[in-house]
């Protein structure tokens, strides 16, 4: 009861471990990501004087209306807009009514006067004339001018009115402004001038313009202020763009551009903390990820402190190429970015975790890479990078595929560089600023180097991360399944029969995992070197008695016991002395678990029945990882099978159903994140294995009844 007791206690103290490490780790490279890119979205002030000259290039860090500008631009455009005027028809009318009422009154006194005596006559036309005609017309004319129409015969009257009112109509047609009076009045005048008229008519007619010739234009307030506003409207505010260059270096700092810098703040020496708190939450929202990510990875692993290290100095390495790019990068015409090697640290990640956590690796940097090469202008995303360190990333997750062959890195390389010159063309192709070639070979020069540096980085970074931080990969696991290690041929050499149980468990293992999803690979190697403490006393192990007596014959069974339940821990010992790693070393001190020794048990039991079964019991650990609960199963699975006689398919499936349910019950893999599927798994490909390996061979007869058939 004490020794389960410990075991969970250990079991939380470990987990607790788990969650302190990953978080102190997050936490700091959250600190450090925040030092390093803080400055990309902080405002920077000056302390400039008017009419001085620029030390340096000045950008607008935000977008803002210049509202001067704009009313000065509206101001401008409201004046340019020219008073508009109504023509009144009615007025145009009205004054050609007149003349045609006088001359039509004239002719008509003429015609009733014709034979009356000329001092009657006069003073008869003069009423006659006043009766017919209006007060306006009358108010306005002197009768002299009309005793002058009078004495004119009814041809010429007749063509002067035609004449006039033509005249009239033309000018007055097209309008004419109170200040225009006196010259329109001019201008018929000299136009009527060219007919030939009597004296009495060319006295009269210019009298009669005079008269008829007035104001029909008018300034149409409404209509006037409706073209006003609709040309302010029509007036784009004057922005200050983000970026936009307000002061080159050299450049004298004028009225104008003095105002501009104090409009977008950088006059202000009064800091804006919001952008160092939406980095902040940035900061907070990724690394919650990536811890998130960690953590789910490390479940399924034993040894953590290599696999957060190296996490977290990839990261700060990825990070540190950024910031080194965007401090590089002088303008936003240099897109440095296109040279970043961050693909190196997705194929890291890939090398040293799995794919899973590259990929989230891979999108956290390249948010970042957003900030990073914003050109230092608070507030802005550069998208473009996001996209493109994206690309980049996957394309070398994607095509580092056997991680088994460190030259799959270098087809990693082509690949990577592929994707980069097809991603920077689509840029170009987005873009609709024209192409020149010499820029564009800039920028696909940028996309090859970065895969080559991807490429070069991920070789020499991977065995620093193997060697000195004790990170497993597949390359090393290949390194150490060689017959020639050391341990593997003291093995053999010392205890062939273990060795050879060990290749069986070995192959078994593989299979069995490769089918649940976990490290075959790994399950493999490991199978090597999980009975390794068997070659400190390897005659009392039943596999290496060939021709001798079993040892345990003659021993006491508490002897007994103590001399195999040793065997994980001495192959631990010697593990842990060869710096082989903790994955390999846990799998070999866990293989049996908290397992019993049934037979020594019952065999203490028959001399004394109160004995404890702890006694008989391995110490553990239970296995904690999928490898180590598959080796379990499949050690105990090789051998009992091999003690069996010529077992059929459904003897071999009964033994490992009864073997893995007896692992079960015993709670052997409580520890292990194996689920009742992957079990199911297990025992279904074990069992396949099995069959292919003792499968039904003809029966050959013997060499003597051989001849005598052919005989």
């Amino acid at each position: 009861m004490v020794a389960k007791w410990w075991q969970k206690i250990k079991h939380l103290v470990t987990h607790v471990n788990h969650w302190i490490t990953v978080s102190v780790a997050i936490v700091l490279l959250g600190g450090l990501l925040f030092l390093l890119s803080f400055t990309n979205v902080s405002t920077q002030s000056y302390d400039v004087e008017k009419y001085e000259l620029a030390k340096e290039t000045i950008l607008s860090p935000i977008t803002v209306e210049d509202t001067e500008e704009t009313n000065q631009k509206r101001s401008q455009a409201s004046q340019s807009v020219q008073d508009i005027y109504t023509v009144s028809r009615e007025i145009t009318l009205e004054r050609i009514d007149y003349i045609e009422e006088i001359f039509q009154a004239v002719t008509t006194v003429q015609e009733e006067q014709a034979d009356s005596v000329e001092d009657e006559e006069g003073n008869k036309a003069r009423e006659a004339l006043n009766e017919q005609l209006s007060k306006e017309i009358t108010n306005q004319i002197d009768v002299s001018l009309f005793e002058q129409l009078l004495t004119t015969n009814s041809e010429d009257l007749k063509i002067a009115e035609d004449v006039l009112r033509n005249g009239l109509s033309d000018v007055m047609g097209e309008g004419i402004k109170g200040v225009d009076v006196p010259e329109a009045k001019k201008e018929l005048k000299n136009e009527l001038d060219n007919y030939r008229f009597s004296s009495s008519l060319k006295e009269a007619i210019p009298r009669l313009v005079d008269f008829a010739v007035t104001e029909n234009m008018f300034l149409d307030l409404d209509r006037t202020a409706e073209a006003r506003t609709k040309a302010v409207n029509e007036v784009e505010p004057a922005m200050i763009q983000q970026g936009q260059v307000l002061v080159f270096e050299g450049e004298r700092i004028t009225n104008d551009v003095y105002d501009k810098l104090q409009l977008v703040g950088l006059l202000d020496n009064k800091s804006n903390n919001l952008p160092y708190l939406g980095l902040t939450l940035l900061i907070v929202l990724s690394m919650g990820i990536l811890f998130y990510e960690i953590v789910v990875y490390l479940r399924q692993q034993p040894s953590y402190q290599g696999v957060i290290a190296s996490i977290f100095i990839i990261s700060l390495v990825m990070f540190l190429f950024m910031k080194v790019g965007s401090i590089l990068q002088t303008s936003p015409v240099d897109k440095l970015y296109f040279a970043a090697p961050i693909a190196a640290g997705a194929m890291l990640l890939k090398l040293l975790t799995n794919e899973r956590t590259a990929i989230v690796a891979s999108v956290v940097y390249a948010v970042f890479g957003t900030v990073f090469f914003n050109g230092q202008l608070p507030g802005t995303l550069n998208v473009e990078a996001g996209i493109y360190l994206l690309f980049s990333q996957l394309s070398g997750i994607v095509f580092l595929m056997n991680l088994k062959d460190r030259m799959s890195i270098v087809k990693s390389g082509l690949g990577i560089a592929v994707v980069n010159v097809i991603a920077i063309l689509m840029f170009y192709l987005f873009s609709y600023e024209p192409i020149t070639f010499a820029n564009a070979a800039i920028n696909v020069s940028y996309g090859l180097l970065a895969a080559l540096l991807s490429s070069v980085l991920t070789f020499g970074l991977l065995p620093f991360f193997e060697a000195g931080l004790g990170v497993l990969t597949d390359s090393k696991l290949l390194t150490l399944s060689s017959p020639t290690h050391p341990l593997l041929k003291k093995l053999l050499t010392e205890t062939p029969g273990t060795y050879h149980h060990s290749v069986m468990v070995a192959n078994l293992s593989e299979a069995a995992c490769e089918a649940i999803g976990a490290n075959g690979l790994l399950a493999r190697v490991a199978a090597y070197y999980h009975d390794l403490g068997k070659t400190v006393h390897p005659h009392f192990f039943i596999e290496n008695q060939v021709g001798i007596e079993n040892p345990h014959n003659k021993m006491d069974p508490y002897e007994s016991a103590r001399i195999i339940i040793r065997h994980p821990y001495d192959g631990a010992d010697m593990l842990r002395e060869r710096k082989m790693p903790r994955e390999i070393v846990h799998i070999a001190e866990s293989h049996h678990g908290t397992g019993m020794l049934a037979y020594f048990y019952h065999k203490a039991r028959e001399e004394d029945p109160e004995v404890e079964h702890s006694q008989f019991r391995y110490p553990g650990p239970k296995p904690k990882t999928k490898e180590a609960a598959v080796i379990c199963i499949c050690d105990s699975v090789e051998a009992a099978v091999r003690s069996m006689n010529h077992p059929s398919p459904s003897d071999i499936e009964e033994l490992v159903q009864s073997i893995i349910q007896d692992r079960l019950t015993d709670g052997q893999l409580n520890d292990s994140p194996l689920t009742l599927k992957d079990v199911d798994l297990v025992k279904k490909t074990i069992c396949q294995t099995l069959q292919g390996i003792f499968h039904s061979r003809i029966q050959y007869p013997k060499k003597q009844e051989a001849v005598k058939e052919a005989n």
